[in-house]
């Protein structure tokens, strides 16, 4: 059995901003096995992360990005469960990195649920139209039209787009992140984006 000591929980509580007896707890189950120990954590963190989601988020900050030639700028509101959290580094730095996708990526919509259903349906049409020749089977045509729909909605839904400076996370995996780490809802209430010759 590993001897925990102090300075592994002080390394392990700087990587995954966990509480210190969380820590201690995960480094002794693990028998003192860093990674195991910070994977532990991180999942926990998350599936915590999730309860909070039905909470109702409140307060928050409005975050700015102006690109450095001022011909493109973003806002977003970026709501959270109290004022507190609201002016934390963390949430700050979050509800810029946002307004910088927006910027960038130019969503469309929040989510998939504020898609409007005749969009859908229009793209549904096309790219069931474009499978029309290949002469596939229609449950063959219907899932490559679902998989093309999905593919559509990661590029004009903000939640599901990747994140602009690592494509490795969405940009809800890292709400869900902030959640964790912040102890609060964080939701996205709304962007807009403005742009010069647009």
């Amino acid at each position: 059995m590993a001897v925990v000591t102090t300075e592994m929980v002080k390394l392990l509580r700087e990587a995954t901003d966990a509480g210190v007896l969380d820590c201690k707890k995960a480094l002794t189950e693990y028998d003192g096995d860093f990674d195991k120990a910070a994977e532990y954590l991180r999942k926990k963190g998350l599936a915590k992360a999730a309860t909070k989601t039905t909470r109702a988020a409140n307060e928050g900050i409005i975050g700015e990005y102006m690109h450095s030639n001022h011909k493109m700028a973003a806002l977003v509101r970026l709501n959270c469960e109290t004022d507190f959290v609201a002016r934390n580094e963390i949430f700050q730095a979050l509800a810029r990195e946002i307004a910088m996708q927006v910027a960038a990526a130019r969503p469309l919509y929040v989510s998939r649920d504020e898609v409007p259903a005749e969009a859908v349906a229009k793209e549904k049409e096309i790219y069931t139209a474009q499978m029309q020749e290949s002469g596939k089977p229609a449950a063959v045509i219907e899932r490559i039209v679902e998989g093309k729909l999905d593919k559509w909605y990661s590029e004009v839904c903000l939640l599901e787009q990747s994140n602009i400076r690592n494509a490795d996370i969405t940009i809800q995996q890292m709400l869900t992140d902030a959640i964790a780490k912040l102890g609060e809802n964080i939701k996205i209430g709304g962007f807009s984006r403005l742009a010069i010759g647009e």
